[in-house]
């Protein structure tokens, strides 16, 4: 990303150095591509390349540096969208395989930990899930019956343990997880590289073809290609097609805040409530001796490209967490991060639909580390040929028939239509002179959309405000200084360069004869 373009940072980012890789400076073959350098990519690449297999992970920025480094890092096997949901769209044995599926993702997490000894602050806590105001115990009843139905061990008790706030009965799940997502993922790529892996970073993709059962995956810059016996795109939001996946699923912004907190002040727990959307709470824990830990707070989610108010949003989980834990001292961190939520609850994890030696992670729903860990043992079981237990119930290819989930899809995809309309709406407002420095806006000029940014200096930026996914027009993110399309969720920094998917090439620059150069 452009250095000027103000996108906010993480705790993980601030505390962690991360590996670094060269980019991909010449063609080359190998068995399995893996695009992504996030914890989905790196964990199957891991597996693979301890299997053996000739493995190459390519991604255009550093280790984790996509929505990896932007989690809080909740390793859960209680399911945000609740067991009771799940059970309903896709039965009880689903709910079941649900449930082995995550909590074998923290057990292999913890195993990767010990055995590399690997210094990222894991550790087994107890989640508590409690009731937003006005919501009733009926919600608790419900989840307490699907999850222990489900496999998973909880119980229900009188309160969550803050001393500053009667939550009221609540649920605890024993022998939940939680970690230091970057620390853990540069263990992951040197182990990776140590099993006879290769790892490229700064290398961005521009297309994927699936040929006569090999594939070819082309680089930008310089332009080389990498061709391969499987691809597996584990980018968030899939980049090797333009529909198969995204009608399926909707992207979101989240919002998160850290606060200093004394040491011993807020029991060391995973915490979620039951609002909508829901809040979600974690501590950090610093060295031994340190008078502060950092209390994460997360929510104030909502469909990525469609809302202005991200200051606010901030300002609402400030507000919360004041009321809760009167004890804080600060908020040093603030930053936001993207989440694919899937129709029909559960993550698409396996063969992309269509093709054979394709494979994709998606649909995180908020729970991205073991999602992202499950994929990579569902995908190197696929690719060498095993049967998994769970590849079933995550098969990208699936069609949910349930009421529920056929209405979600319905409903995501009017979404989409309506972000179409802004075509046949006029872009009005102060001329592009009239913007502050470092903001962004949408105008339009001979009744083409244009992406208009004036940076730091007051040299404006313009560029076609057209995503070239499937062509929504972009809005401006005052937070993160980026263009976000409302559709399907791609992300351009404020010049215009595509750092996050769908889309793999950036916003068109307009016509020179028709960006005046201008500077206040």
């Amino acid at each position: 990303m452009h250095p000027d373009s103000g996108q906010t940072t993480s705790i993980w980012m601030d505390t962690a150095s991360v590996p670094s890789y060269p980019a991909l400076s010449s063609s080359i073959e190998t068995g399995v591509c893996i695009i992504g350098a996030g914890i989905a990519g790196l964990t199957t690449a891991y597996l693979l390349a301890t299997q053996g297999q000739r493995v190459i992970v390519i991604d255009d920025g550093q280790i984790g540096s996509g929505e990896t480094s932007r989690t809080t890092a909740h390793l859960s096997n209680e399911i945000d969208d609740r067991y009771f949901e799940i059970a309903r769209v896709h039965g009880e044995d689903g709910a079941r395989i649900a449930a082995s599926s995550h909590t074998a993702a923290i057990d292999f997490i913890e195993s990767f930990v010990r055995e590399h000894h690997v210094e990222c602050d894991f550790r087994r806590i107890d989640g508590y899930l409690f009731l937003a105001e006005g919501d009733t115990q009926d919600v608790l009843d419900d989840e307490l019956e699907a999850a222990r139905k489900a496999g998973v061990s909880v119980e229900k008790v009188d309160r969550a343990p803050f001393a500053t706030f009667e939550t009221g009965p609540c649920l605890r799940f024993p022998n939940q997880a939680r970690f230091h997502p970057l620390a853990y993922l540069s263990a992951m790529a040197e182990a990776v590289v140590r099993s006879g892996g290769r790892i490229h970073c700064g290398s961005h993709v521009t297309s994927t073809e699936a040929k006569d059962g090999r594939i070819t995956v082309t680089i930008e810059s310089p332009a080389v290609q990498v061709t391969a016996d499987a691809l597996v795109v584990c980018t968030n939001s899939p980049i090797n097609d333009l529909m198969a996946m995204h009608t399926k699923q909707a992207p979101y912004r989240s919002y998160v805040v850290a606060a200093r907190v004394p040491r011993g002040s807020v029991t060391d727990a995973l915490y979620w409530d039951t609002e909508d959307p829901y809040h979600y709470v974690r501590l950090q824990t610093t060295a031994t001796g340190d008078e502060y830990h950092e209390l994460i707070v997360g929510g104030e989610d909502h469909k990525t490209g469609q809302e202005s108010d991200m200051e606010e949003r901030f300002r609402h989980l400030e507000r919360w967490a004041r009321e809760r834990f009167p004890f804080i001292a600060d908020f040093p961190y603030h930053w936001s991060g993207q989440v694919q939520e899937p129709a029909d609850l559960l993550a698409f994890i396996g063969r992309n639909p269509g093709d054979e030696n394709v494979y994709v992670c998606t649909g995180d729903s908020g729970m991205g580390m073991t999602h992202g860990t499950m994929a990579g043992l569902i995908i190197s079981d696929l690719i060498a040929g095993r049967e998994n237990p769970w590849a079933k119930l995550y098969d990208p290819s699936r069609i949910s028939i349930n009421y529920g989930a056929l209405k979600e899809f319905v409903k995501g995809n009017a979404n989409v239509g309506v972000m179409y309309t802004e075509w046949l709406r006029p872009l009005n407002g102060d001329s592009p002179d009239a913007l502050a420095r470092g903001e962004g806006k949408v105008t339009r000029r001979k009744g083409h959309p244009v992406a208009v940014y004036k940076d730091e200096t007051g040299t404006l930026h313009e560029m076609s405000a057209v995503c070239p996914h499937l062509k929504c027009i972009v809005h401006w993110n005052a937070l993160e200084k980026s263009w976000d399309c409302p559709c399907h969720g791609s992300r351009f920094d404020a010049y215009g360069t595509v750092f996050t998917g769908p889309a793999v090439s950036s916003l068109e620059p307009v016509a020179a004869e028709e960006k005046p150069s201008r500077r206040d």
